[in-house]
């Protein structure tokens, strides 16, 4: 196997290289990951980044920054077919309460299982479980609490697959309410 360790890679080559590896990946990068992959500055990935994205631009793949990581995605437009492809497939839509809890731990991130448990009214221990098997929450370190329970946050796939770049994306809660005032719904809040 040869050593790729030290040899430097064409200027004009890192934009590929770069796609090439995120491609690659099983998991999102760091920049400091993928200088060290390609043996260049931490500077000169970002510049490389910068140029992947545009020449991604109108594609059906896009470069995807959440919380310092990247890795390539499909870009949101394409989301109608891409669902229709895995629903035929053989995916399973989510069930109505794994739906609940995936949008519990989006904006209450992070939250324990416990936290969770109190805002729906009943144990969601398979519901977590799912979500985690399926890759779309992901254990974020442990509460300050007695017996130390897990606290969970959404992972990157789960802000792919619905095409956005992270929690920054979620509209507020409050616009929420007043939109579900506005549709003629009644006011839970107290």
């Amino acid at each position: 196997m040869t050593d790729f360790s030290e040899t430097a890679i064409e200027p004009t080559e890192l934009p590929s290289a770069l796609e090439a590896l995120l491609f690659a990946a099983a998991e999102p990068q760091t920049i400091p990951a993928l200088a060290d992959a390609l043996n260049v500055k931490e500077k000169e990935i970002l510049e490389a980044i910068k140029t992947l994205e545009s020449l991604l631009e109108g594609r059906g793949l896009r470069i995807h920054n959440h919380r310092g990581t990247y890795s390539l995605a499909s870009a949101s437009r394409y989301a109608p077919w891409i669902t229709n492809l895995l629903a035929r497939e053989g995916s399973r839509p989510l069930s109505p309460a794994a739906l609940e809890v995936l949008s519990i731990i989006a904006f209450k991130q992070p939250c324990t299982r416990g936290q969770v448990e109190v805002i729906r009214g009943v144990n969601s221990d398979g519901v977590i479980v799912s979500l985690e098997q399926r890759a779309l929450i992901e254990v974020c370190g442990s509460a300050e609490t007695p017996g130390r329970p897990n606290l969970y946050r959404p992972t990157t796939r789960f802000f792919e697959q619905l095409g956005l770049r992270g929690p920054h994306d979620l509209p507020d809660l409050p616009e929420l309410a007043t939109e579900s005032k506005n549709e003629g719904e009644e006011d839970f809040s107290f």
